[in-house]
C-alpha cells in the first residue's frame, strides 16, 4: 500500500514539474513574432497555407468556411485573384494555456480589392503540432464596417446614374454606372454596363454568383473556357442569364448593347488566359 502511494506520488509530481516547465511567456512570444511573420507571406501563397494545420479551418467573411489545406488555398486564391488585392495585418495580442499546447492571437486587418479598402479585425487558434511547431487551427475574421444589402429601398432614375469608364479589367470601350451597393466590397450589388456593338469579352469567369439582364441591344453569351463562336446564345432586351461562381462564359454584342449585372461583391473578372486580361497589358 505504502508502494502504491509512494508511486502516485512521484507521478504526480512529475505531471506537476512537466506543467511548470511550461514557459508561457516565451509561448506568448512565440505565437505573436509567427503571426508577423506569416503576415509578410501573402505574395506566396504556398508559404501562406503552410502555416495552416492539414485539419485547419478558415472562415472568410462573405463565403463558406474551408476545411483542409486544398480548400483553403482555393479560397484564398478566389480572394487574391480580385484586381487589386492586397493583404496585411497585425498582431496585438497573444494567450496561451498553461500546457503550452494551444493558444490564440488577435489582432487587426486591412485588406484592398477593386480600388476599395476593408479594416477589421481576426482571431487565429493556434495548436501546437507533434513536432513542437505552432499551425493555425482556426481562422476567423470580419470587417468593422457592416456589409450586406441596402437597409432601404433604392431608387434610380435613369437620368440619375453617374457613368464612367468601366474597370480595367475589361476591355476598353465599355462604360458603367452604380446602381446599388458597393461592387468593390462584400455586399449586394447592381451596376449597369454600355457595351458597344462588337465588344468581346474573352473567356472568364467571376468569384461570386453573377446575374446578367439586357436591358437594350443583344448580348450573345456562350459557356467554356475557348471562345466559340458557335456556342454563343443571343440574349435581346429582357433576356437572363445567371451564371454560379466561377462558371467559365465569354460575351459578344449584336449592335450597341446596356446589361445589368446583379451579385454579391466584390466584383471581378478573372481570365482563362491570363494574356487576356487587359489590365495586364501595356
Amino acid at each position: 500500500m505504502r508502494r502504491s502511494v509512494w508511486i502516485l506520488g512521484l507521478i504526480l509530481m512529475s505531471a506537476a514539474a512537466c506543467a511548470q516547465s511550461v514557459n508561457v511567456e516565451q509561448e506568448r512570444n512565440a505565437l505573436m513574432a509567427l503571426d508577423r511573420d506569416w503576415s509578410q507571406t501573402t505574395k506566396d501563397m504556398n508559404k501562406f497555407i503552410s502555416y495552416y494545420a492539414p485539419d485547419a479551418t478558415a472562415h472568410p467573411p462573405g463565403m463558406s468556411s474551408a476545411t483542409g489545406s486544398a480548400a483553403i488555398m482555393d479560397a484564398f486564391m478566389k480572394m487574391s485573384a480580385v484586381p487589386g488585392f492586397s493583404l496585411q495585418w497585425t498582431p496585438v495580442r497573444a494567450e496561451v494555456g498553461a500546457a503550452g499546447d494551444i493558444g490564440y492571437t488577435v489582432g487587426t486587418y486591412e485588406a484592398s480589392a477593386n480600388g476599395a479598402s476593408e479594416k477589421g479585425k481576426y482571431v487565429v487558434v493556434w495548436k501546437k503540432q507533434s513536432d513542437g511547431t505552432w499551425k493555425v487551427k482556426e481562422d476567423i475574421f470580419n470587417a468593422d464596417a457592416a456589409g450586406g444589402p441596402p437597409s432601404k429601398e433604392v431608387v434610380v432614375a435613369a437620368n440619375g446614374l453617374t457613368w464612367s469608364d468601366a474597370p480595367p479589367a475589361l476591355p476598353a470601350g465599355a462604360k458603367m454606372a452604380v446602381v446599388s451597393g458597393d461592387p468593390g466590397k462584400p455586399q449586394l450589388f447592381a451596376i449597369r454596363v454600355q457595351l458597344p456593338s462588337g465588344y468581346k469579352i474573352a473567356p472568364h469567369w467571376h468569384p461570386t454568383d453573377e446575374h446578367v439582364t439586357v436591358l437594350s441591344g443583344t448580348f450573345s453569351l456562350g459557356m467554356g473556357e475557348k471562345f466559340d463562336q458557335a456556342g454563343l446564345k443571343d440574349l435581346s432586351a429582357g433576356g437572363y442569364a445567371s451564371m454560379p461562381a466561377e462558371m467559365r462564359h465569354f460575351a459578344t454584342t449584336k449592335g450597341a448593347t446596356t446589361i445589368q449585372v446583379d451579385g454579391m461583391g466584390p466584383f471581378a473578372v478573372n481570365y482563362v488566359n491570363p494574356a487576356d486580361d487587359p489590365s495586364k497589358k501595356k
